[in-house]
């Protein structure tokens, strides 16, 4: 874990239910953790999981097929392409 997760310098409160802190306490126990140890870290975990999700993107079959099909064979530059293309190289050039 990098060294600015592992620093402590904030607090985080929750209120729970009996059961699920009983759960929790277990689980932790089981895996020779603290409570607080194994809260955050199943937090800090799942908060990674939903941010590496939202970075993917899920194509169906017909999806991926039009992509790759896209990328092997693509089509010719239309007229406002081509325009764009030199609208770019009178402003910019070869930098």
């Amino acid at each position: 874990m990098p060294a600015t997760l592992m620093r402590k310098e904030q607090r985080l409160e929750a209120r729970i239910s009996p059961e699920a802190k009983a759960l929790c306490q277990e689980a932790a126990a089981l895996e020779g953790r603290t409570l607080t140890d194994f809260i955050v870290g199943c937090a800090v975990e799942s908060a990674r999981q939903i941010l590496r999700d939202r970075e993917l993107i899920n194509l169906s079959q017909r999806d991926r097929s039009a992509f790759v099909a896209s990328l092997l064979n693509p089509p010719l530059p239309n007229q406002r392409l081509k325009e764009a293309a030199r609208r770019y190289e009178q402003v910019l050039g070869n930098r």
